[in-house]
């Protein structure tokens, strides 16, 4: 069975309305999109060439610039994350390593104190987590300063 053919070649004006309409709707979007909040912390983690790893359970703790601690995503005090940290070393029944997610301008003082109270809940190792180096070819400008 033959299907007769109805398409013919479209020899008028292309009309530029649509078109133009559906571009503007696509750059309010890409303008609002970059007004949406969102929500969470800002740490900016350090760069580095050698990535330390380990092979026993990991813990997390992230601490931003100004010292705050957050420990499964939530903002913890210092009493509160030792009591917590104790927790999970004893329901995970060996030795945790600690993680720490901390901003690059935390001082050195506040990096000690968060290391002191996971000594105090019973860690003994800590790790922290860095941001590899980004590998450009040679001749190219560096991704990261």
């Amino acid at each position: 069975m033959r299907l007769p053919r109805n398409a013919r070649i479209f020899r008028g004006q292309l009309d530029f309305t649509p078109f133009a309409s559906v571009f503007f709707l696509l750059v309010i979007f890409m303008m609002l999109a970059g007004l949406v909040y969102t929500p969470g912390v800002r740490i900016q983690l350090p760069v580095a060439d050698d990535l330390p790893g380990t092979d026993q359970p990991t813990v997390n703790v992230a601490v931003d610039a100004r010292g705050r601690m957050y420990f499964q995503h939530q903002p913890i005090e210092a009493d509160q994350l030792q009591s917590r940290l104790r927790e999970e070393v004893e329901r995970a029944g060996q030795s945790l390593t600690l993680v720490v997610h901390a901003d690059k301008d935390l001082t050195q003082e506040k990096l000690e104190r968060l290391l002191a109270l996971a000594r105090g809940a019973g860690i003994q190792e800590a790790l922290l987590a860095r941001l590899p180096r980004l590998v450009t070819p040679p001749g190219e400008p560096s991704a990261l300063p």
